[in-house]
């Protein structure tokens, strides 16, 4: 596979950069703390009405912040190539977008992003915030996993909840949606080549 990039160090961060040139009209922006925290947000968001955030590791874009815009996705917390994002990250990503209606955190089945989001949505409630979580686990390619990973069927739930926020849906309500799609959802991933790690070997 060929790659077209400036460094690893910088891909993730350059990767957000041009989210945010493509979005246009400043309808996207960043967190303060970048790069170290990567975090993008809508500009234009509605603190009355629910937040949907999601993230995780980054190398399978467009997938998190892609999907950050109405309907969807208030914020999107980037880790590096595959690698969760930190505790910090995702706290700064709550506290930012997350007013009086609370906020959803829609977190793909891997163990560092349970983690680290639900160690992050246990320090904003602490500092009086609503926050739900819901795990997307729809990977079906081992029958018997015992923890499914999250994969394609990530983009329905993000869709759902982020619908039900817009439409200034309560938190109960559009976390209840979120997890009945994430019940329902089924995806099995395949691939014709080995993975590639910009900067390693297949």
């Amino acid at each position: 596979m060929k790659h077209f990039f400036n460094s690893r160090e910088t891909l993730v961060t350059e990767a957000l950069d041009g989210a945010i040139l493509a979005a246009g009209g400043g309808r996207l922006a960043r967190l303060d703390g970048y790069p170290h925290i990567k975090v993008l947000l809508r500009r234009d968001f509605d603190r009355g009405r629910v937040a949907v955030i999601s993230g995780g590791g980054s190398g399978h874009e467009p997938a998190h912040a892609g999907f950050v815009g109405a309907g969807l996705l208030t914020a999107a917390i980037a880790g590096e190539i595959f690698a969760s994002p930190s505790v910090e990250a995702v706290l700064a990503g709550i506290l930012a977008v997350t007013g009086p209606a609370g906020c959803l955190l829609i977190v793909k089945n891997y163990t560092g992003d349970r983690l680290n989001f639900g160690l992050a949505a246990e320090r904003a409630k602490q500092l009086g915030r609503r926050v739900e979580m819901v795990i997307v686990a729809d990977d079906i390619a081992l029958a018997d996993a015992a923890y499914p990973r999250g994969i394609a069927g990530t983009l329905f739930v993000h869709k759902i909840a982020g619908y039900l926020a817009e439409a200034g849906r309560p938190l109960a309500e559009v976390a209840a949606a979120a997890r009945a799609a994430a019940g329902a959802i089924h995806s099995l991933g395949a691939a014709l080549s080995p993975c590639t790690i910009p900067g390693q070997r297949p």
